[in-house]
């Protein structure tokens, strides 16, 4: 009964080894037919393009006790973009998110946030940000606006990327854009936080910003 059970043992070890092994050599040849892994971009062309909100995220991080990151983002939000193909220092950008459409996957945590110790989205039901000037800096891009929170506005800079354009599955044109920057939470009146014995904030006041969008032209 024994080597009975050995055997079977021996037989489920070699069957699960050799599944292993089929599944890292179909895994590599699959990714070796993959389309994509040379992508020809297209020039951006002039023109507006709007924000797809179902390919695209508006979110933040901030450390927890400091010792973790929690991160979150806005599931309501608009934007577009004005681009100029001939000078992206002409482009412009503005977005809106609304902030009771908060996400960080707990629910408690989700409703403090709407509450008076942060956001107050009742009173300022929407955060906004409309851009001032587009910079090239040592071949780098850097997009300068007005991000109104809870009744303040200022300014703020982020750092930032286009991907070229591509035809999509529908026939639109789109491109990508990617931008992130660090502001403190208490500059725009949310004070909420607590220091600890350790010396950490409850709720740290350096927020990471994180924008992923996928803009689409427009067609009218």
């Amino acid at each position: 009964m024994k080597y009975f059970r050995n055997s079977i043992t021996v037989t489920l070890l070699v069957v699960t080894l050799l599944a292993l092994f089929g599944l890292a050599v179909s895994g590599k040849t699959f990714a070796k037919e993959m389309p994509g892994t040379d992508i020809k971009y297209a020039t951006i062309a002039s023109g507006r393009y709007d924000f797809d909100v179902a390919h695209g995220i508006i979110g933040f991080g901030v450390q927890h006790l400091g010792i973790a990151l929690v991160e979150g983002r806005f599931k309501d939000f608009s934007g577009f973009v004005n681009f100029d193909e001939k000078d992206v220092t002409r482009s412009t950008v503005e977005f809106t998110a609304k902030v009771a459409s908060i996400d960080t996957g707990v629910a408690p945590r989700d409703t403090h946030l709407k509450s008076a110790d942060f956001f107050e989205a009742e009173k300022f039901p929407e955060m906004k940000f409309k851009s001032t000037k587009v910079e090239k800096k040592d071949k780098k891009l850097l997009l300068t606006g007005d991000l109104t929170i809870k009744g303040v506005t200022r300014q703020v800079s982020l750092p930032f990327t286009l991907t070229g354009a591509v035809t999509d599955p529908w026939g639109g044109t789109r491109f990508g854009i990617e931008a992130s920057t660090t502001l403190n939470r208490r500059d725009y009146g949310i004070n909420y936080g607590n220091m600890l014995p350790s010396g950490a904030l409850d709720v740290a006041n350096d927020v990471r910003i994180d924008l992923h969008i996928e803009a689409v032209k427009a067609t009218k």
